[in-house]
């Protein structure tokens, strides 16, 4: 359904009605705490070798991050920072042929028979925040760990937190992924909430001096949202929306696709734009927004409530987001313990990577954000079932048409643990009719677009290509083959040859900006502080 902006005549009453609305749309999701109250900020890097005058990796499989298939063996030259040859070394099968290799770096990986693929772009990111993840060193070496050398945060944190850790990321300080920072309108700056469109364009104009590079939106009146977006576009800030249930009966994703809005991220806004017999969601009478287990559990409810697939209603707003280029960023991995709640809470690597205090923010509450589980029944865990078929064959059916489909996580929320769900994502891409080289493509070239597209730029990484920038990961296993061979706890198996039962895959190195880290031992570093804080408990404790 698409709205209709308030005539002249409706204006000064919703200019009243302005401020109530976006401060309640700010409970949507819960704003991040002002800089004293956050974080410990990550500290200087200590980690990482290189970056070498002359870097060389032997005898790999590459996956360019494109949709094209695998090709090796290959020597990869890296010089500084960039990538500045990839030869063909032979043939599979044949022995390496040494006159086709470039000459001796002063840096060597041997990645014979291992796969190198683009760094991973996380595209919903957030550091955390107290109690539940004390030191943003944790987030950020979980995310390496999984490959992720470039991300988005919506938000990382505070306005002078994002930035601070965003150069120190940005000129390799610390071990963390490259950053972007987007935030909330009216954060950051001394002039309170954006209630008209002038205050959002001064906003935004302010905004732009800082840095940012882009908006994150949550629920807005429409004359809000076009003047964000109008002068966003001319500055060249990025925008990416999760257009929430408190704004969605006004500004639904056909809506704001047409105010020029680049990312949809959720599903918030497409089942709206596809209703069949509603203008707004037929809520039940009890229905109140503050309670999550009423507001997500709503969410799975809309499944058929919408025009079917295939249908013109269906196709008709498919091809109108790919006319305004939109970009359908799901993190389907952040629901999914909706689907199934006890395989969420028990996945195997909580108890080695998981912090206790980020544990205590999962479990059951009624203030937690995302830990909506107070009474969540089969009932429940089918309907999101049936609402993941539906929402999968939308995202499916949109990369058919041509449409970009990226990959993040929002972890940090719903036992969803940083870095992992990144891979888990990419797993649901599969499922919903992905094939692994275009979940790649989604994860590497699509999600690099997202953040360059904005300024008017090419991507400097998320392909595996001469000039680019060196942001790599090297992984022994064939991720094509199996997805699970990215995670960090790796996959489990019968060794076809002993029969004995081991693990295999978990990426061996990530490389950003030629830097090469061991993403095992940065694994490591994640055991170590969830065990530090598991003894400082049983200390307190008495234990």
């Amino acid at each position: 359904m698409t709205r209709r902006f308030p005539t002249p005549a409706h204006r000064s009453r919703l200019a009243i009605a302005l401020a109530a609305a976006v401060l309640a749309a700010a409970t949507a999701v819960p704003a991040a705490p002002a800089a004293a109250q956050f974080v410990e900020p990550a500290p200087d890097r200590a980690e990482g070798d290189g970056p070498f005058d002359r870097l060389v990796i032997r005898g790999a499989i590459v996956i360019d991050g494109t949709g094209a298939p695998p090709r090796g063996p290959v020597d990869i030259v890296i010089e500084g920072n960039r990538i500045t040859r990839i030869a063909g070394v032979g043939y599979p099968g044949l022995p390496i042929d040494e006159s086709r290799r470039p000459a001796p770096g002063d840096h060597e990986i041997d990645a014979h028979g291992m796969y190198v693929l683009p760094g991973f772009v996380d595209l919903h990111l957030h550091t955390g925040g107290l109690p539940k993840t004390p030191q943003a060193e944790y987030v950020y070496k979980l995310w390496m760990a999984h490959g992720v050398t470039a991300g988005r945060g919506i938000e990382y944190g505070p306005v002078d937190f994002s930035l601070s850790e965003r150069e120190r990321a940005n000129n390799n300080e610390i071990t963390a992924p490259r950053m972007y920072v987007y935030q909330r309108p009216g954060q950051g700056w001394d002039q309170g909430p954006v209630f008209t469109p002038e205050q959002a364009r001064a906003w935004v104009r302010w905004a732009h001096e800082q840095g940012i590079d882009g908006i994150k939106f949550v629920a807005y009146a429409p004359e809000i949202m076009e003047a964000l977006l109008d002068e966003a576009g001319q500055l060249g800030m990025g925008s990416v929306a999760h257009l929430a249930q408190l704004g969605v009966a006004q500004m639904n994703a056909i809506d704001a696709a047409r105010l020029g809005l680049g990312t949809v991220t959720h599903f918030y806004g497409l089942f709206e734009a596809l209703y069949d017999d509603h203008d707004v969601q037929p809520w039940p009478s009890d229905m109140n927004y503050a309670n999550e287990q009423h507001r997500f559990g709503q969410v799975a409810a809309q499944w058929d409530l919408i025009h079917a697939q295939g249908s013109d209603e269906w196709n008709a707003m498919l091809e109108e987001l790919l006319s305004h280029d939109v970009i359908l960023d799901p993190t389907m991995t952040a629901y999914l313990a909706s689907r199934d709640v006890m395989r969420a809470r028990t996945a195997e690597w909580h108890e080695r990577y998981t912090l206790p205090s980020l544990w205590d923010f999962y479990e059951p509450s009624r203030a937690n954000h995302g830990s909506y589980y107070y009474d969540w029944t089969s009932h429940d865990e089918i309907r999101w079932k049936d609402f993941y078929r539906v929402w999968m064959a939308l995202l499916d059916d949109y990369k058919d048409m041509g449409g970009r489909v990226t990959v993040s996580s929002d972890a940090g929320f719903i036992y969803n643990l940083f870095g992992f769900s990144t891979i888990e994502e990419m797993e649901l891409l599969q499922e919903a009719g992905f094939h692994p080289l275009e979940v790649i493509r989604g994860a590497t070239m699509h999600g690099a677009e997202a953040i360059f597209d904005p300024k008017g730029q090419m991507p400097e990484f998320g392909i595996v290509r001469e000039g680019l920038l060196a942001d790599l990961v090297i992984v022994p296993e064939n991720p094509i083959n199996n997805l699970k061979v990215l995670y960090g706890t790796g996959h489990e198996r019968l060794n076809p040859d002993t029969g004995v039962k081991e693990r295999i895959g978990g990426i061996k190195y990530t490389i950003k900006d030629g830097i090469i880290y061991d993403a095992r031992q940065l694994l490591e570093d994640v055991a170590r502080m969830v065990e530090e804080q598991k003894r400082q408990r049983a200390a307190a404790s008495g234990g």
